[in-house]
Protein backbone atom coordinates (compact mmCIF):
# COMPACT_ATOMS: atom_id res chain seq x y z
CA UNK A 1 0.00 0.00 0.00
CA UNK A 2 1.14 3.51 -1.23
CA UNK A 3 1.90 5.81 1.71
CA UNK A 4 3.09 9.73 1.38
CA UNK A 5 3.70 11.60 4.19
CA UNK A 6 3.99 15.50 3.65
CA UNK A 7 5.75 17.50 6.89
CA UNK A 8 7.97 20.86 6.79
CA UNK A 9 4.75 23.41 6.51
CA UNK A 10 4.70 26.04 8.98
CA UNK A 11 4.14 29.99 9.06
CA UNK A 12 6.72 32.69 7.42
CA UNK A 13 7.02 35.52 6.44
CA UNK A 14 6.48 36.95 2.87
CA UNK A 15 9.36 36.90 1.11
CA UNK A 16 10.69 33.73 3.30
CA UNK A 17 11.37 30.36 2.53
CA UNK A 18 10.64 26.97 3.18
CA UNK A 19 11.33 23.12 2.48
CA UNK A 20 8.60 20.33 1.99
CA UNK A 21 8.88 17.10 2.44
CA UNK A 22 7.29 13.79 1.53
CA UNK A 23 8.27 10.38 2.52
CA UNK A 24 7.08 7.95 0.52
CA UNK A 25 7.14 4.24 1.13
CA UNK A 26 4.77 0.65 -0.32
CA UNK A 27 6.26 0.92 -3.37
CA UNK A 28 8.93 1.00 -6.22
CA UNK A 29 9.78 4.34 -5.74
CA UNK A 30 12.47 4.56 -8.71
CA UNK A 31 9.21 3.88 -10.92
CA UNK A 32 6.59 6.83 -10.20
CA UNK A 33 5.95 10.08 -11.42
CA UNK A 34 5.88 12.26 -8.22
CA UNK A 35 4.14 16.11 -7.72
CA UNK A 36 3.14 18.45 -5.34
CA UNK A 37 -0.47 20.12 -5.09
CA UNK A 38 -1.50 22.95 -3.74
CA UNK A 39 -5.34 23.80 -2.44
CA UNK A 40 -5.97 27.35 -0.91
CA UNK A 41 -9.62 28.62 0.80
CA UNK A 42 -11.87 28.43 -1.56
CA UNK A 43 -9.55 27.33 -4.57
CA UNK A 44 -9.46 24.79 -6.41
CA UNK A 45 -6.40 22.15 -6.37
CA UNK A 46 -3.53 23.07 -8.31
CA UNK A 47 -0.72 21.17 -9.77
CA UNK A 48 2.39 23.01 -9.05
CA UNK A 49 5.60 21.22 -9.68
CA UNK A 50 5.95 17.76 -10.88
CA UNK A 51 9.12 15.37 -10.86
CA UNK A 52 9.32 12.39 -13.13
CA UNK A 53 11.19 9.04 -12.84
CA UNK A 54 14.22 10.23 -15.32
CA UNK A 55 14.15 13.22 -13.15
CA UNK A 56 12.64 15.76 -15.47
CA UNK A 57 10.73 18.63 -13.93
CA UNK A 58 7.55 21.02 -14.70
CA UNK A 59 6.18 23.51 -12.64
CA UNK A 60 3.27 25.90 -13.14
CA UNK A 61 3.76 29.24 -14.19
CA UNK A 62 2.31 30.92 -10.54
CA UNK A 63 5.58 29.28 -8.89
CA UNK A 64 7.87 29.06 -11.86
CA UNK A 65 11.68 30.61 -11.00
CA UNK A 66 10.94 30.33 -6.70
CA UNK A 67 10.16 26.99 -6.22
CA UNK A 68 12.23 24.11 -7.14
CA UNK A 69 10.75 19.92 -6.84
CA UNK A 70 13.45 16.99 -6.03
CA UNK A 71 13.32 13.59 -4.69
CA UNK A 72 16.14 11.66 -2.94
CA UNK A 73 16.11 7.94 -4.65
CA UNK A 74 18.23 6.31 -1.66
CA UNK A 75 15.71 8.19 1.06
CA UNK A 76 12.70 8.00 -1.02
CA UNK A 77 11.84 11.36 -0.33
CA UNK A 78 10.28 14.14 -2.75
CA UNK A 79 10.96 17.64 -1.71
CA UNK A 80 9.53 21.29 -2.66
CA UNK A 81 12.18 23.84 -1.99
CA UNK A 82 9.86 27.35 -1.81
CA UNK A 83 11.71 30.70 -1.78
CA UNK A 84 10.44 34.41 -2.31
CA UNK A 85 7.05 33.14 -0.60
CA UNK A 86 3.98 35.65 -0.98
CA UNK A 87 0.85 35.81 0.73
CA UNK A 88 -1.02 34.21 -2.16
CA UNK A 89 0.84 31.05 -1.74
CA UNK A 90 -0.80 30.24 1.47
CA UNK A 91 -2.38 26.93 1.46
CA UNK A 92 -2.48 23.43 2.31
CA UNK A 93 0.11 21.43 0.02
CA UNK A 94 -0.17 18.20 -0.93
CA UNK A 95 2.30 15.19 -2.55
CA UNK A 96 1.03 12.73 -4.96
CA UNK A 97 2.48 9.68 -6.87
CA UNK A 98 1.38 7.68 -9.48
CA UNK A 99 3.46 4.98 -12.16
CA UNK A 100 5.37 7.14 -14.72
CA UNK A 101 4.39 8.09 -17.37
CA UNK A 102 1.36 10.25 -17.56
CA UNK A 103 0.49 12.87 -20.10
CA UNK A 104 -0.31 15.79 -17.65
CA UNK A 105 2.13 15.29 -14.87
CA UNK A 106 0.58 19.02 -13.00
CA UNK A 107 -3.14 17.40 -13.67
CA UNK A 108 -4.36 15.82 -10.64
CA UNK A 109 -6.52 13.00 -12.31
CA UNK A 110 -3.24 11.60 -13.20
CA UNK A 111 -2.29 11.04 -9.46
CA UNK A 112 -3.81 7.97 -7.21
CA UNK A 113 -2.26 8.03 -4.31
CA UNK A 114 -1.98 11.69 -1.94
CA UNK A 115 -0.61 12.71 1.26
CA UNK A 116 -2.40 14.10 4.07
CA UNK A 117 -1.51 17.38 3.35
CA UNK A 118 0.31 20.08 5.09
CA UNK A 119 -0.46 23.82 5.73
CA UNK A 120 1.87 26.36 4.46
CA UNK A 121 0.35 29.67 5.38
CA UNK A 122 2.43 33.18 4.72
CA UNK A 123 2.13 36.41 6.31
Amino acid sequence: QVQLVESGGGSVQAGGSLRLSCAASGYTYSGYCMAWFRQGSGNEREGIAAIGSDGRTSYADSVKGRFAISKDTAKDTLYLQMNNLKEEDTAVYYCAANYCPLVGPLMDYEYHNWGQGTQVTVS
